[in-house]
Order: C-alpha cells, then structure tokens, then sequence
C-alpha cells in the first residue's frame, strides 16, 4: 500500500491515514513518525520499569523506611552515614542486608537489619512494621530507649527479634503475637514493664523467650502451654506474681525454666512440674550430657518440694531464698546427673537424706554441690562420708555450721 506525503493543512487526511495505519499495523507497515512514537513510549517504559530493565532496587517504601528508622535514632559515633548515599540494597548500607533476589514486585526488599552494638540511642521507630519482608531484627547492646512500637506486629516474616541489652521501657505490645514465624524474642536487660501479652501464645513456632532483667509483672499466662516449640523461657528478675501455671507442665519441648526472683506470693510448686521430663542438651569440656536446668530461687514460694523423682536427667535446681516447709525429699537420690541443689535459705526441717549422695560415681569433671545452709535441719542421717568430687554445706539447728569440702571447686 503506498501513503500519500502529509502536508501541512491536510487534518482530515492525516486522520484518516492513522486509522488506516492503526488497521494495517498487524502488517507492519507503519509509517515513520508511527514507529517513533512507539519507540518512545518504549524507551520510558525500560526507564521506568525495574521489572523491564532488569535493575535491582530497593522498594521505595523501604527505602522511605530506613530513612525514618535513621533519623529516629542517634548515632554519635557515624556507623550510619553511608545511610544517604545510593540505593540501600545496591549501595551495602550498614547493617542492611536485603535478599540477592527481585521479589515479584520487580525490587529488592530487606532481609536483615543488624545495628547491633553501635553506641545508637534515640527510640525505635514505627516505620520498622515497613520492613515487611524482613527475618532479622538485630539492635542488641545499644543505648536505645522507649517503647517497641505495636508495627513491629506487622513484620509477619520476621524470625529472630533481638532486642536485649538496651533502655526500652513501656509495655510488650499485643501485637507481637501476630509473628507467627518467629523463633526467638530477646528483650533481656531492659526496663520494660507490664504484664506478658497473652496473644504471646499464638508464638507456636517461637523455641526462645528471653524476658529476663526487666520489670514485667502480673501473671504468667497460663495459655502459654500452648507453645509446643517452646525450649527457653526465661523470665528471671523481673516483677511476676501471682500463681506458677501448671500448665507451664504441658510445654512438651521445655528444656530451661527460669522463674527465680519474682514476686509468687504465697505459692507452692505445682505437682505437675514433677512431668518436665524434656532435657536440656549441654556441652561442657567436650563432654555433651543432658540435663533440664531450673530455677525458683527467691519467689516467695511455700509448701513442700515436690516429688521430682520422674524428671531423672534433672541437673540443676535451685530453690533458696523462699519459704519452703517440710522434709528435703530422700527422692533426689534418684536423680543419677544432679550436679547442683540449692535449698539454702528456707525452713526446711528433718534429716538431711545421705542417699542424695550415695552411690554417685562423678568422674573427673564432674561435681555435685549440695547447700542446705540456713534451714531447720536436725541432723544428716546414716553415713557422712560423701564421694569424691561431692560438697555439701549445712547448718544444722542447735549446732555450729558443718561444711565438708571433698574438694576444690
């Protein structure tokens, strides 16, 4: 088909010659300004377009993101300062670590935030909850001070919270229960307050919380036995009171539980806590053995000491400084990797059982120390004459304090 040269004042040609050229495009035969037209509709397209040009970049609302993070927070001694130059992901921003990957979005999102150790102070911002992509949030053992903000909740994909080590007060947000694939929260040594968000227990795949060195208080909740992943819980030095769950006995995956300086009125140990028969693995001087670490120390704990017999891997246990009435229970002796009793400290009264260490074989690097200083003891019964490798402090009433020391510790 052969087109007619266009000239000036020739509109209604020129209109009708697009149309035929828009007919005839499947042809190929367009005309020139036609060709250019497309040409620079598709040059803007492969400007403007990562998913086109192939371009890594950043999400501009992560981006927009690590800006507010920055400016939030203060940094004395410059660790940040590349924070202004460049793409995030491209440009290796400090502590930002994105995925080697274009999402289906066409951009690169971040992976990780590790600020860790940094000297930074100022708050934490909320436009952390951007960072939807993100598995990692690391700002441990900083000076950073005021609330978690309830946005971190919206960070569904994150997996390791590590928050410990700074001045971060209010309470834990609610919201924290929607990280359904968080494995572990670290926000130790800290002066956070408030009581533990139920919703905590929607944490089914968390294995580690570490709460401890804060001020939370109120009652440990007892749906918390719903965490089956659960391995730490460590809530030690902080202002909990209220009853100890029994339920804590049905974390089936509990190997440490630390309670020890809290405020249990009037309590006495759940029976049921006898159940924890779940271990501990630890390696020491290259020698791995099992054993569940726990520890009730000063929690105003009353009653008995419950028959602890079925936990036999039971390595640690420490119950000084509460209330404690009763016998010291001759059903320690069946514990064949007791390395520590602590009963020091409460109104035990009896017999001290010499069974508990009867019939201990330890070898070279192994101890046992035994401490029921400052209780109601009358006597130790049967025979004094522990195994190598074993200390056992006493006070007994009506006497002068009995220490034997078999040897160094």
């Amino acid at each position: 088909m052969r087109h007619l040269p266009w000239r000036p004042g020739q509109k209604q040609n020129y209109k009708a010659s697009a149309e035929n050229e828009y007919r005839l495009s499947s042809s190929f035969e367009m005309p020139g300004l036609g060709v250019w037209a497309l040409g620079a509709l598709l040059a803007v397209c492969l400007c403007c377009s990562p998913l086109l040009t192939g371009a890594q970049i950043i999400h501009p609302s992560e981006a927009s993101a690590l800006r507010a993070i920055k400016r939030s927070l203060n940094d004395p001694m410059k660790n940040l300062r590349n924070w202004n130059k460049g793409d995030p992901c491209t440009s290796n921003w400090t502590g930002v670590l994105c995925f080697n990957q274009t999402e289906n979005d066409g951009y690169l999102h971040v992976q990780e935030l590790q600020l860790l150790s940094m000297n930074l102070s100022g708050s934490l911002s909320p436009d952390l909850g951007r960072l939807s992509y993100m598995k990692i949030l690391d700002l441990m053992w900083n000076n950073i001070s005021g609330s978690i903000p309830k946005e971190i909740g919206n960070i569904t994909s994150l997996e390791l919270l590590l928050l410990n080590g700074n001045q971060l007060t209010g309470s834990l947000p609610e919201e924290i229960g929607n990280l359904h694939n968080l494995d572990r929260i670290q926000i130790d040594q800290n002066q956070i307050s408030g009581p533990i968000p139920k919703s905590f227990a929607n944490l089914n795949k968390t294995m580690h919380f570490h709460m401890n060195n804060n001020s939370i208080s109120g009652q440990i909740p007892p749906e918390l036995y719903k965490l089956g992943s659960l391995v730490h819980f460590l809530v030690d030095n902080n202002n909990l009171s209220g009853y100890l769950p029994p339920e804590l006995s049905e974390l089936p995956s509990l190997r440490i539980l630390q309670l020890d300086n809290n405020n249990f009125h009037g309590n006495t140990i759940p029976a049921s806590y006898s159940n924890m028969s779940k271990l501990l693995k630890l390696e020491v001087l290259q020698f791995c053995f099992v054993r569940l670490i726990r520890s009730l120390r000063n929690c105003s704990l009353q009653g008995p000491i419950p028959d602890l017999s079925r936990i036999p891997n039971l390595g640690y246990f420490d119950l000084s400084n509460n209330n404690l009435t009763g016998d010291i229970p001759a059903n320690f002796s069946g514990l064949p990797r007791l390395q520590r009793l602590s009963l020091e400290n409460n109104s035990l009264s009896g017999s001290v059982p010499s069974t508990i260490w009867q019939n201990r074989t330890l070898n070279g690097t192994e101890r046992l120390i035994l401490d029921f200083q400052n209780n109601e003891l009358s006597n130790i019964s049967s025979s004094l004459t522990p195994p190598t490798n074993v200390t056992i402090r006493c006070a007994l009433a009506f006497a002068d304090v009995l220490t034997i020391y078999m040897t160094e510790i």
